[in-house]
């Protein structure tokens, strides 16, 4: 693994830009000693638990629309004023971002800035919710008792002088996903959500995407809440417990067809190991009648407090919360990025629907001479590979210049030779003259793949009210064995992506049976890491009779 990673293009050059991050930061904390604050505002719900808010005033006389955060991690976690303003949460030292994030000595976790904020006119309130920073009680993460909790801190502020009765919801990861089940609640005050990269299914989103159980964010994650919080719940020791999708994941993760207020769905292309999936899921799924999808395959946080990311949100909330007619409501619903390589987008178009209906469906088979082609090849045949070693490969060469564009899936006949179980990992690489190119990705690591997805094939049942040609979306309700030796249909999702491709450029499959990357934060997609398979021999058969295919969509460069 070491040294095919150090044979990847750039390697050396990004082990030392981290260590570079863990030392100096890029991060820039702005002053704002003027912005008008009330500290640990008191708040008592309906079960008399008081929970503490903190509300930023613009200078202009009020009412106002409000700008909304809550989460469990302490709103009074902001950058620290240490010597060469270096004092910054830990995850920008480990993850770091395409270019320099920058948000003032106000700016809570993940939380929108209020300084930016207060001077277009808006109030912002960061929330503690129970457990968390200042507030009483002890909480529950995900459950309907956070969301009710939520729900009564939308009224309440909603019915201060100093608000005009609109709250919108903004924020990123937790402070994006905790929007959903409010929402779905339906405060009377609640008018808009802004949800920024927000995982929107505990199973199969952040627990086991795909029926495999992440063993490396969400250990990270869940050891630094219950030190951050007061929860009720031991997270890791839950999923640990509970490999199938029972009704614990399912109280956990929200209804969205209950949504009904306007919405900005922000859905990366560069998380797939944590929000992305969930993302352009609550897009596609929310009630709202009145939604629109931001795409982008930058850093998080870099792009999120950046300048494009903060105009657009301004521009939403100036409509949804304040009526101004800037145009938003005529502009095609979905953003799209399209991205050769790296961060940096190639071309930003809209479309009215994502994918967008414009698309051609292809259908491209895995053969035996390695190829991925048209057709399945003259006869059955298979290639195998074991289990804990190097993956099998198939490649297509691009006809034309085109736009990949959406979910891809994967459609295989699967044997095993002496197991009932493993776990399926496929990646999407691209190649120009024989040289890999990359992408940024989850957790500040800018070495990613075009696409990625994992299956346990034990979970073989599809979901029919979820599930589509593109995106398979299983059940997890529980193992079916495989029998050993016999070919075993097996359909496996890839997540969403705008990838554009050259004439003559590659797309390069891979299935193996272990996570791809590297686990250590120098080399790897630190904190990312998958439950290992069985040690066995895995056999993906082709041809007529037990094809195996790759299904995408795509459209000519010209038409866009």
């Amino acid at each position: 693994m070491t040294r095919s990673y150090l044979r990847r293009p750039g390697a050396l050059r990004r082990a030392g830009h981290r260590i570079a991050n863990l030392i100096r930061p890029g991060v820039d904390i702005v002053p704002a000693p003027d912005v008008r604050a009330d500290y640990d505002v008191a708040v008592p719900v309906r079960d008399g638990t008081v929970l503490r808010i903190n509300v930023f005033h613009p200078d202009s006389a009020g009412p106002h629309p409000v700008i909304m955060s809550a989460h469990p991690y302490g709103k009074d976690r902001v950058p620290a004023h240490g010597r060469n303003r270096r004092a910054v949460s830990g995850q920008y030292r480990l993850m770091p971002q395409p270019a320099r994030v920058r948000f003032s000595e106000l700016t809570s976790w993940e939380a929108p800035d209020p300084l930016i904020w207060t001077a277009h006119g808006f109030v912002v309130v960061n929330a503690d919710l129970r457990g968390g920073g200042t507030s009483e009680g002890v909480g529950s993460l995900f459950t309907d008792t956070e969301a009710q909790d939520y729900y009564d801190l939308i009224e309440w502020v909603a019915a201060q002088p100093w608000c005009t009765g609109r709250v919108g919801l903004d924020g990123v990861s937790y402070l994006a996903l905790s929007q959903y089940r409010v929402a779905a609640l339906r405060p009377p005050h609640l008018a808009a959500l802004c949800v920024w990269e927000g995982f929107s299914d505990f199973y199969r989103d952040f627990a086991y995407p795909g029926g495999v159980r992440e063993d490396g964010f969400s250990v990270f994650w869940s050891k630094a809440t219950s030190r951050e919080a007061r929860v009720t719940d031991d997270i890791r020791a839950e999923i640990l417990r509970r490999p199938d999708r029972d009704d614990w994941y399912a109280d956990r993760t929200p209804d969205l067809a209950r949504i009904t207020v306007p919405m900005l769905v922000c859905a990366s292309f560069s998380d797939h190991s944590l929000h992305s999936r969930g993302s352009f899921e609550a897009f596609r799924r929310a009630g709202s009648e009145r939604k629109w999808l931001y795409t982008h395959r930058d850093g998080k946080w870099s792009h999120y407090y950046g300048p494009e990311a903060t105009a657009e949100r301004i521009r939403f909330f100036d409509h949804v919360l304040r009526d101004v007619d800037n145009g938003w409501d005529t502009r095609p619903a979905v953003r799209i990025a399209v991205h050769e390589q790296g961060p940096h987008p190639t071309e930003i178009h809209y479309a009215d629907d994502w994918p967008p209906r414009d698309v051609e469906t292809t259908t491209l088979h895995l053969r035996a001479d390695g190829l991925l082609s048209d057709d399945a090849g003259p006869a059955d045949g298979q290639r195998s590979f074991r289990s804990r070693g190097r993956p099998l490969a198939w490649t297509w060469t691009a006809p034309t210049d085109l736009d990949i564009l959406g979910a891809s899936a994967l459609h295989l006949h699967v044997s095993l030779a002496d197991a009932e179980d493993l776990n399926l990992f496929a990646v999407l690489r691209k190649f120009r003259n024989g040289r890999e190119i990359c992408f940024e990705g989850s957790y500040g690591f800018n070495a990613d793949v075009v696409t990625k997805g994992w299956q346990r094939l034990a979970h073989q049942t599809l979901d029919p009210a979820l599930s589509t040609p593109l995106q398979p979306v299983h059940t997890h309700h529980k193992p079916e064995p495989l029998t050993p030796g016999h070919p075993t249909p097996i359909d496996l999702a890839l997540l969403p992506h705008a990838t554009r491709l050259r004439r003559g450029e590659q797309l390069r499959l891979e299935l193996s049976g272990r996570w791809p990357f590297a686990r250590d934060p120098l080399r790897g997609q630190f904190p990312a890491w998958y439950r290992q398979s069985p040690n066995t021999a895995c056999a993906i058969h082709t041809g007529p009779g037990t094809p195996s295919a790759l299904t995408l969509t795509w459209r000519p460069v010209a038409s866009n």
